[in-house]
Order: structure tokens, then C-alpha cells, then sequence
């Protein structure tokens, strides 16, 4: 089974980046919001897998970097696969970061994520972070 890293990166005044992806017929999940992350490769962990995706996609990587959660994924995406999830801290504004991927980078206040039109299973990953990081 494929394994995917990935990151909910939040600022200091609580908003989440979210990376669009390319308007590209060819990827999976066209013109979609997703989190900053990838394919883990051989031989790699998962946080390294996230340090080397993460400079990779956003030029930098983020301030704090903690495990959150790991989901194993049977539908709902391209193929069957182990997402670990990711939670971390960045001090940098967009206009600071280096977009390597996708056509933009945002931060979104929590509420405006249930508009938006996320990649495969982000959505409910990110109502479960945000059900339980509200709740506390």
C-alpha cells in the first residue's frame, strides 16, 4: 500500500495553509485545494518524507512539526493507501514561501474550509482536526 505524508500548517493567527493543485486534466484531483505533503519514498520515515516535501512544495520547512494521525485510506482516493497526518507551525507569510507545486498557496480561517472543493479525503481529514482541536 502507497504511503502519503501530509501537513495541516497553521499560522499564529490560526489559519491553515492549503496548496491549490494544477489545473492539470492528467493529476489526480485537478484544480482542488489540498494539504502540502507527498508520497513517502523508500527507505525514508514519515517526518523525513513530510521535511523533503515540504521544501519542496513550499521552499521552507515548517517552524513545529508534531505526528497527529494516521489514516489508512481504502476508497476514496486514487488508490488504496496510508496517509500520516501531520501537524505543524509556520511563521512565514505566503508571499514569503516558494511555491514548487500547484497554481497557489493560502491560508484559510477554519470556517471557510467546508466551501472549498478539497482533494480525495482531505475534507474529512480536516473535520476531524478542526472537530478536535474546537472541542478542546
Amino acid at each position: 500500500m502507497k504511503k502519503i505524508a501530509a501537513v495541516i500548517l497553521k499560522n499564529k493567527r490560526g489559519q491553515i495553509l492549503l496548496m491549490k493543485r494544477d489545473d492539470d486534466p492528467d493529476i489526480p484531483f485537478p484544480n482542488t485545494w489540498d494539504l502540502v505533503g507527498g508520497h513517502i519514498e523508500e527507505g525514508e520515515s514519515p517526518e523525513e518524507a513530510l521535511r523533503r516535501e515540504t521544501k519542496e512544495e513550499i521552499g521552507c520547512e515548517p517552524d513545529t512539526l508534531s505526528f497527529w494521525r494516521q489514516y489508512e485510506v481504502q476508497e476514496g482516493d486514487v488508490y488504496p493507501n496510508v496517509k500520516y497526518i501531520f501537524r505543524g507551525t509556520l511563521s512565514k507569510p505566503v508571499s514569503e514561501l516558494t511555491r514548487g507545486e500547484g497554481q497557489e498557496l493560502r491560508f484559510y480561517e477554519p470556517q471557510e474550509i467546508a466551501s472549498l472543493q478539497l482533494a480525495n479525503v482531505i475534507g474529512g481529514i480536516l473535520q476531524d482536526y478542526l472537530r478536535e482541536t474546537t472541542s478542546k
